[in-house]
Order: structure tokens, then sequence, then C-alpha cells
């Protein structure tokens, strides 16, 4: 269409030049003449043309009939490609990003990545996926739910697009590692607080991705052979586990509790045994994770807790949200 209304343009100043020179028209009368030639109209001329102009009309009109064909050609693929409605969905989608704040970045939407969009989108998180196939893509515009950019993961200016600089996560998932290596890398850069999670094949690969800036890197692979075999020697278990975090049987949760964000001062350096967690909300504490890092399995009551702690839970949806209100002081506090 750009070319189009271009070139349309180029032939109206070319014809009141024209027809200037030519017919010594006036500048209104060969703007006028000009676009009744383009129009096809068939009005008459302000004043008798010499065999000049008529030799100049006719190659006008042979440019502009040709011209205007490609015009209106154009603009109708436009509306039966669906491009408009394409160009409008971007548009929307660019909008939304724009907006963004503390979201997740997914590179990739194959089999892992669509997994990892339906977790983040389960617990809340706001979303944006990167992808370049033209399948996938195809896939993800019939999703309305999902934000998505067609661009490459490794390149800058898709990252920026992406809002890399203001997000809290990113998400690797893309089949070679090469290129989870250049994403990896490209993030860091644009972001360096940023935490990365990485898909890997090789195990070679997983050095370089913690060393490139990785903050976890994860093998399908390796886990899957790993879980296959606890199904043959511990089946239950590995039943219960899955029921828990990702089958979410019964309504059961297990869930995170930033003590520095969820956390209100009053409860800073009292006992687990004080919080009284279970009496409170029905929920049950099952680990604790410590400034430094270590993680506590089943914490003995006497742990005074820090802000710099994390909490982990299992209960029901309700419970957990009854002990996040109590701990933040949304509801009365009813510990002693």
């Amino acid at each position: 269409m750009y070319i189009g209304f271009s070139l349309l343009f180029v032939i109206l100043v070319v014809g009141i030049i024209g027809y200037m020179t030519i017919e010594n028209f006036t500048f209104i009368e060969a703007f006028y003449t000009t676009i009744i030639v383009m129009s096809t109209v068939g009005m008459g001329t302000p004043h008798k043309l010499s065999e000049a102009g008529y030799i100049f009309t006719i190659v006008m009109l042979m440019f502009s009939f040709g011209i205007f064909a490609y015009v209106i050609s154009s603009i109708t693929r436009l509306f039966l490609e669906g491009e408009i409605s394409e160009r409008y969905k971007q548009y929307k989608n660019a909008k939304k990003i724009v907006n963004m704040n503390e979201h997740v970045i997914v590179c990739g939407y194959g089999r892992n990545g669509k997994q990892a969009v339906s977790e983040l989108n389960n617990y809340g998180e706001v979303v944006v996926v990167i992808e370049k196939n033209q399948r996938v893509l195809n896939e993800l515009k019939n999703i309305k739910s999902i934000v998505y950019i067609h661009g490459d993961a490794t390149e800058d200016a898709t990252m920026k697009k992406a809002n890399i600089d203001v997000a809290k996560a990113l998400i690797t998932t893309l089949p070679d590692d090469a290129s989870n290596l250049f994403v990896v890398l490209t993030a860091k850069v644009m972001n360096p607080n940023i935490k990365i999670i990485s898909r890997a094949s090789n195990e070679n690969s997983d050095i370089k991705l913690k060393r490139a800036g990785a903050t976890n890197v994860i093998m399908p692979d390796r886990v899957g052979g790993s879980r296959m075999a606890k199904l043959v020697s511990q089946p239950d278990i590995v039943e219960f586990v899955d029921t828990i975090l990702i089958k979410g049987g019964n309504d059961v949760h297990l869930q995170e509790i930033d003590c520095k964000k969820d956390l209100n001062a009053c409860f800073l350096d009292r006992t687990i045994g004080e919080l009284q967690i279970r009496k409170i909300s029905g929920a049950n504490l099952i680990g604790l994770k410590t400034e430094d890092g270590q993680y506590i399995y089943n914490p003995s009551p006497d742990i005074r807790i820090q802000a710099d702690h994390k909490l982990f839970a299992l209960g029901t949806h309700e419970q957990i949200e009854m002990l996040k209100n109590v701990l933040s002081n949304k509801l009365k506090n009813r510990t002693k």
C-alpha cells in the first residue's frame, strides 16, 4: 500500500508539472486535469489540448490505470488474507507488553514451553511468549489468553520488544543448546538481575549455560529418566508428589511464602510454634529456606522466622489464602 500510494503521488506531481509545462495551465487547472485523468471519469479539460498534450494524457492514463489496479489489489489482498486483522492483533499485543512489569518471558512454544506457560498461567503470572516458527505462531494466534512476539529470541531487538529490562524471569526452551546459550547471554547483558531458567539437551551444556548466567538448567531427558525409574521402585510416592505439584488433586497446593513480601513485621523473629500456622489456617508448614540458601525440611517449631526466610506451606487454595492473609495482617491476628 505504501508503494502504491507513493506511485499515485508521483503520478499526480508529474501530471501537474506536465500540464503546466506542455499546455501552460495554471496550477489549479493542471491539478484538476490530472485528477480527472487519474480517476478516468471522462470529464473535459479546462482548455483544448495540443497534440503533445494528448500524447501526455494517454501515457498518464496508462500508468494511472496500472497503479490504481495495483493499489486496489493490494487493499483487497490485505482484507482477504487477514493481514489487517493480524496487524491489529500485533498492535494489541505490543500495547499489552509495553505496560507489563515483573512478567515472565518464555522463549519457544514447543512441548516444554507450552507446559511452562500453562503452569505459569495457573499461578497467575503474566507471560510473554517469543516464537519465530510460523506454524507455532498460527497456533498462538488462536489463543487469546497468550501474549506473544514474532521474532528471534537471540536478537536484542526482540528482547527489547518483550520489555526484558523490567521482566522478573526468563525461561528458554529452544530445541538446541547453542540457541539457549545465546538467549541466556543476551538476556543477562540486558537485565543482569533477571532469573533465567534454561533447557539443555547435552550434559556438557549445563556448565556453559550456568557460566553464561542461567540461574537453573533443566535437562528434560535426565528428569524423565529419573521419574521413570522412581515409578518402578517407588510408584506411590511419585504419584503422590505429582498430585500435589502437577495435577492439583483435591485442590491441594504447595505454596511458597516470601517472608520479606508476605509476612507482616510483627511476625518476624517469632518461632514457628508461636505462629500456629496449622491452627490458624489448616495449612501445614513442610519446609523453610534460609537466607544462605539452606533448605530445612519439616522445620522445628523452635526455629525463629527471619525476613530473608521463605516458607513452604501445603494446603488447599482456601487454606493457603487464609494463611497469607493472616501473616500479612490483612485479617485480624489470632496468634498469641
